[in-house]
């Protein structure tokens, strides 16, 4: 039987690469392409990240059954699990970790899945550390497709306790960004409805 390329650690070490450079530079688009031959990035993202010791959780059932075995990750919760799977098409119905005090990091991934990274009617302004721009934090603009409104707002208060909070990674079929719970994202003139 043979595997999709996603499995192989060669693979996996390519999009870890890509992950860290995403989550160093907030807003920034990077192509998976090169590295899926024919899966999508959200796929490709959770190959890379789990293991035995990681808790998964897909409240929209996202993955498919063959997938859980090889990601190896325990079923979580969305309210506890480490990382979430989600559509980003449909509100968020869930409250994810957000960490503690003496723990900040224990604070959930959501991998959000959208029509189009990069490109669409939905327009943020992020600033924050790892933008680049005049001054200490510069300014960067994100576009997406395929977002429902109730994901900023419910970020925002996610994220008004830093360090507390989660972080996210936005996918469509081959592209990936990351909006760490240090940015600041802030919908550009009339967010669409």
């Amino acid at each position: 039987m043979k595997h999709e390329c996603i499995w192989l650690a060669d693979v996996q070490q390519r999009v870890f690469r890509e992950l860290v450079e995403a989550f160093s530079r907030p807003g920034e688009v990077r192509d998976l392409t090169p590295w899926l031959d024919g899966a999508t990035a959200q796929r490709a993202v959770l190959a890379t990240l789990m293991d035995g010791e990681t808790t998964l959780a897909d409240p929209h059932a996202r993955l498919g059954a063959a997938d859980w075995p090889l990601l190896q990750a325990r079923i979580g919760t969305a309210e506890d699990a480490r990382y979430v799977v989600a559509d980003g098409r449909r509100a968020p119905g869930f409250e994810p970790a957000l960490g503690t005090l003496e723990s900040p990091e224990s604070g959930a991934t959501l991998l959000i899945e959208v029509a189009a990274v990069g490109s669409g009617p939905l327009a943020l302004e992020l600033a924050g550390p790892g933008i680049d721009g005049p001054g200490i934090d510069g300014r960067r603009e994100l576009r997406l497709d395929g977002l429902h409104p109730d994901w900023l707002l419910r970020r925002a208060d996610w994220t008004a306790g830093f360090p507390l909070g989660v972080d996210i990674l936005f996918t469509d079929a081959t592209r990936i960004v990351a909006l760490p719970r240090t940015t600041r994202a802030a919908p550009m003139g009339n967010p669409p409805t």
